[in-house]
């Protein structure tokens, strides 16, 4: 179990997932830059974070809430949770009481993102983790989520399965690796992936990775 001045922000585990580069860059050594895509996806996170309740049928509706788990070492804030009733048939312990409300509730993590929709496995770990920090908090079980994606306005579900669970709890654990190293790992280069981040002028993959020193590639472009 991890201590409240260790919790790590949950949000890191996309980045990290996605390139463990990035997640010491940002991070880390706080560094950042803004393009149209982190604009637009800010714009997006903003109009949902606003905190709240509502209800939509037979959901209630919670934003901006804070989420929590000693045993992954994580702390953060969710886009939306909803909470589900359960049905007549489905056991109580399934669900949590909600004040105000009969019944029990099953919760549901969304994570928003800009885009079109595409298997990205860094946004399964990132509301798999919110999942497993509303399990630990609530004491439920919570088996699916889902994507909400800005540019199709459609979701993509994610089935909490014990992969998934598995690969959340090894980045949790790397996460906590990686700030206690304190070190920036070096540039990877993949071409399609690193030309999509919003770090790529910053991080400069192509001079500092495939093997070449940071110290040699300064010295040849200033002498240039």
């Amino acid at each position: 179990m991890f201590a409240e001045d260790d919790l790590l922000p949950l949000s890191a585990l996309q980045h990290l997932v996605f390139c463990e580069r990035r997640a010491a860059l940002i991070h880390i050594e706080g560094v950042w830059d803004e393009n149209a895509a982190t604009i637009e996806g800010s714009r997006l996170h903003d109009s949902v974070h606003d905190v709240g309740t509502d209800s939509r049928g037979e959901a209630r509706v919670a934003r901006g809430l804070l989420l929590r788990s000693l045993e992954l070492g994580l702390s953060g804030k969710t886009d939306m949770v909803e909470f589900h009733l359960l049905s007549a048939d489905e056991p109580e312990a399934s669900g949590v009481v909600l004040p105000g409300v009969s019944g029990r509730w099953r919760p549901y993590p969304v994570e928003f993102k800009r885009g079109r929709r595409r298997n990205e496995r860094s946004y399964e770990v990132q509301v798999c983790a919110q999942a497993l920090c509303l399990e630990e908090m609530f004491g439920v079980k919570v088996p699916e989520g889902a994507l909400f994606y800005g540019k199709t306005m459609r979701r993509q579900k994610v089935v909490f399965d014990e992969r998934l669970r598995r690969d959340t709890r090894k980045a949790a654990v790397r996460l906590h690796e990686l700030f206690r190293l304190s070190q920036t790992p070096r540039a990877n280069y993949v071409k399609n992936k690193c030309r999509q981040c919003s770090l790529y002028g910053l991080c400069l993959p192509e001079q500092v990775g495939r093997g070449r020193d940071v110290g040699c590639w300064l010295t040849r472009v200033t002498q240039e």
